[in-house]
């Protein structure tokens, strides 16, 4: 059934828009999870468009059920010009029931500016910002017909460009600055969505057919761009918005002899490179972050130096980062510098996932599996650093926000293996997991949950985690290693309360041990000693410290020193947490 038509670009338009493009992406996202094969061949451009728009339909309904509805949908749309301009059809102006233009347009750009995954989702983010800052400025009304959407697209692909560190010819770029063009030099008249629309798209399409020849890695695979696909995807959906039909004819994904009927053209040994092979970044960095202008500007370029695929997007405040880098640490820790990172996603390109482009391997249809993945809940931002590292993928548990059973489940989802260890790190996490687990098991993978209790009992496992071996063996070995891992946590008491160790106040430092208050002190460091002390009175190997942001600078040296002094068999190892609400861990092996 066609779609009923929008005469005006306004709130319920932007609704359609949101709804038809979600729907469209559903549909096309296996097909263009198949053609990605620039930046990094990791056949999930389609599944990240489609979560990014995912965010903005939801954000943007929202807003809709914020208000009392009248009329159809909510919103009765702008008025015609003659009741705007006071002329006879002044007295029959309905008023508006629903949110405005404005409201639809901010909260369709906020929402995916949070949703964003991955270099394609983070580009569209911004491709509707820019949108948004032309359809939410000068009042209401003010750009509802087609010259208003001229400049909104443009608008669109000029930010999105500045917001790519290093633009490519070829890619999705290219495709938003043709719609742009063409909707500035194609058919529409001043007042005509429809025409404006149709115009960006054809423009959109001719572009697409050429990233193979501005794209050598495109043209050897015999692919369009994947990002400029899902871009015309979501304008056939604005087409069909301001038309009521959707585009009868779609570019073919596929270009080249030979690939429209079967598979596309192997990449060679040359392509690696280009594709985020061999050569390339070995972590995919994602976070939102809280910061002013001029502390972006200097992240910018910190990060520039460490990877590529950078592109910083947002404004006022919150911005989306995502960066390809070696150094998953080191990205995490320049977001720290530059204000609060959070919603933090490290994916690990490993050697048998999205890094690997070998001679004669073509992009996946869909993309190969992995053998074997790890997938980890830690509770700061260093910590998810040292664990992607170790080759893991981690959900972040910001302190009084744990991760719910549907973030893991992507988590896993996201690492892309046949074989699944799934560490929580937490003890009331537990349960959370295990519906994890039980969810993606009914997707074919094979997943373990090993009931770590404490991020150091993760560490120990990741020390012994051997991916080439059975996965039965390997399992056991990891939970033996946990489990013979004792753990401690010094933290700061919230209010007076009961505890094993006696009564403590509010602001009395606590000394845990597996799970138990032990020691109740007045002294971070003092407390600290007491707790290694107790847990390595029954032996170990080795202590593992991790110091959060609150812990006193001095106090690794000091604990160190102990363990020294103390312990003369026993090794330690220090790492920094970063905001994980402890103010220190203890491990003990």
């Amino acid at each position: 059934m066609a779609q009923v038509p929008q005469r005006f670009l306004d709130a319920l338009a932007v609704r359609t828009w949101c709804g038809l493009a979600l729907a469209a992406l559903g549909r096309a996202r296996e097909e263009i999870d198949a053609i990605n094969v620039y930046p990094v061949a990791d056949g999930d451009t389609g599944t990240n468009l489609y979560l990014t728009v995912e965010s903005a339909a939801a954000a943007v309904e929202a807003v809709f059920a914020a208000y009392e509805v009248d009329g159809v949908d909510g919103v009765d749309g702008p008025e015609e010009p003659s009741a705007r301009a006071g002329g006879p059809g002044a007295e029959q102006a309905p008023a508006r029931s629903g949110p405005s233009l404005a409201d639809a347009a901010r909260a369709m750009a906020h929402g995916a500016l949070i949703g964003a995954r991955g270099n394609s989702g983070t580009i569209l983010a911004q491709l509707l910002r820019g949108m948004a800052e032309v359809l939410a400025a000068d009042g209401e009304g003010a750009h509802t017909d087609g010259a208003g959407l001229r400049r909104a697209l443009r608008r669109a692909a000029d930010s999105a460009r500045q917001a790519v560190a290093h633009p490519v010819e070829g890619t999705v770029l290219t495709v938003a600055s043709a719609a742009a063009d063409a909707a500035h030099t194609g058919e529409g008249t001043a007042e005509d969505c429809g025409a404006v629309a149709r115009a960006a798209y054809r423009g959109a399409c001719a572009a697409l057919a050429e990233t193979p020849g501005r794209l050598p890695v495109l043209e050897r695979a015999g692919v369009v761009d994947a990002g400029g696909q899902g871009l015309v995807t979501v304008l056939a959906a604005l087409l069909e918005t301001f038309t009521g039909e959707a585009p009868a004819i779609a570019p073919h994904a596929r270009v080249g002899r030979g690939t429209l009927h079967g598979a596309p053209a192997a990449l060679g040994p040359d392509d690696a490179g280009a594709c985020g092979g061999a050569g390339g970044p070995a972590f995919e960095v994602i976070y939102l972050l809280e910061a002013e202008d001029p502390a972006v500007a200097r992240l910018r370029e910190r990060l520039d130096a460490l990877g590529d695929s950078l592109v910083v997007v947002g404004g006022d405040g919150l911005w989306n980062v995502h960066v390809h880098v070696d150094d998953a640490g080191a990205a995490v820790e320049a977001g720290v510098e530059a204000g609060r990172p959070y919603r933090i996603r490290i994916t690990h390109f490993g050697q048998d996932d999205a890094h690997t482009t070998g001679a004669g391997r073509p992009p996946r249809e869909p993309a190969e599996r992995a053998r074997r993945a790890v997938v980890a809940v830690v509770p700061g931002e260093g910590l998810a650093g040292l664990y992607a590292e170790a080759g893991a993928t981690t959900v972040l548990a910001r302190p009084g926000e744990p991760p719910a059973s549907g973030e893991l489940v992507e988590a896993v989802r996201r690492a892309h293996a046949r074989e699944v260890v799934l560490l929580p790190n937490d003890a009331e996490l537990r349960h959370t997991a295990a519906a994890a687990a039980e969810q993606v098991r009914t997707e074919g993978v094979r997943v373990a949950l090993i009931p770590t209790r404490s991020a150091v009992q993760g560490i120990a496992a990741l020390a012994v985690h051997e991916p080439d071996r059975r996965f039965d063996e390997d399992v056991v070995s990891m939970t033996s290693a946990a489990g013979a891992t004792r753990y401690g946590e010094v933290t700061v008491a919230e209010r007076q309360s009961w505890t094993t160790a006696g009564i403590c106040q509010a602001g009395d430092v606590l000394g845990l041990i597996d799970g138990d208050v032990a020691v109740i002190g007045p002294d971070v460091t003092a407390t600290a000693e007491t707790v290694l002390d107790r847990m390595l009175s029954a032996g170990g190997e080795l202590v593992t410290l991790v110091l959060g942001d609150g812990a006193p600078t001095a106090a690794a040296d000091r604990l160190q020193a102990r363990v020294r002094e103390a312990y003369l068999a026993v090794d330690t190892v220090v790492y920094r947490g970063g905001r994980q609400g402890a103010l220190l861990l203890i491990g003990v092996e």
